[in-house]
Order: C-alpha cells, then sequence, then structure tokens
C-alpha cells in the first residue's frame, strides 16, 4: 500500500485517539494525561500499533492495562469518527513510549 495513504491514516488515529484520551482521562485513566506520541499502522491496515506517554509517570504500567482493557470501547469510538474514511478500522495494540525517560535520563547524566 502506498506510503502516503498510511501516513495519512496513521495522523488520523493519532489526532482521534488524543482527542478521545483527553475526553475521557478523568472517567477512565484516573485522571493521567495521556498522550499519543506515534501511530504505526501496518500495510494492510489490520493493526495500528499506538505508542502512548503517560503522565505523571508513576504506576504507568497500571494505566497501561486499563487502556489496553478499554482498547475494544477505544476502537468503537474510533470507528465512529473515521467511518466515512476507512473500510476497516485496524485492531489497537498499546505500547509504552518511553522516549521521554531517556531524555529525562540523558539530561541528567549531562548535568553531573
Amino acid at each position: 500500500m502506498d506510503g502516503t495513504r498510511l501516513s495519512k491514516v496513521s495522523r488520523q488515529i493519532q489526532k482521534d485517539l488524543g482527542e478521545m484520551f483527553q475526553r475521557q482521562s478523568m472517567a477512565l485513566f484516573q485522571g493521567r494525561m495521556i498522550t499519543v506520541t506515534t501511530v504505526r499502522v501496518s500495510p494492510d491496515l489490520g493493526v495500528a500499533k499506538v505508542y502512548v506517554s503517560i503522565f505523571p509517570t508513576e504506576n504507568r504500567e497500571a494505566v497501561l492495562e486499563l487502556v489496553r482493557e478499554n482498547a475494544r470501547t477505544l476502537r468503537h469510538e474510533l470507528a465512529k469518527k473515521v467511518r466515512h474514511q476507512l473500510r476497516v478500522v485496524p485492531e489497537l495494540a498499546f505500547f509504552l513510549d518511553d522516549s521521554l525517560d531517556y531524555i529525562e535520563n540523558i539530561d541528567r547524566l549531562l548535568k553531573q
């Protein structure tokens, strides 16, 4: 499939999921701020790997589990938003993005 189409689909999914996390963070995710940093869509549009950053960082594994438990609900809400753009909404697989931790670690090491 064309790389341009894949990048457009991944940007659209990232935008829509970010809005959904912003609206539902108090009710579903213990009031944590969840940011969608990257979305990588498979060439057949069957799976979307969603990388999220969670703030504050305490108990983020537990919050990630909450996100994974609500993946079906999030996919259903996403389907409502993109029903005119996509025929099939990809399965959502959520992963923790630890790039901010890596940057903080490098910063801390450089200040020493």
